[in-house]
């Protein structure tokens, strides 16, 4: 499964926001200095969607903040929206 993902680092708090249109949006408390950040996010990804952190691919975005993420092998699809 793919989808758009947008990241704030530097966050108070790191956690996962679903917003009303249906987008993602990651908070993070790392800085975007040497790829802590993108960790990070994959880490939060993992524990939200309940897979390994290296089932979880950033497509686009590497040095963005808007993002494209690919999560592999995803047990339930409907976990998205939780």
């Amino acid at each position: 499964m793919r989808f758009n993902l947008k990241v704030i680092p530097n966050a108070s708090r790191s956690e996962l926001i679903t917003e009303e249109n249906g987008d993602l949006k990651v908070k993070v408390q790392t800085p975007p200095e040497d790829g802590r950040a993108n960790k990070a996010v994959i880490q939060l990804l993992a524990k939200h969607f309940k897979v390994s952190k290296n089932r979880i691919k950033i497509i686009v975005g590497e040095r963005s903040r808007q993002k494209i993420i690919e999560v592999f092998d995803l047990p339930n699809e409907n976990t998205l929206n939780k």
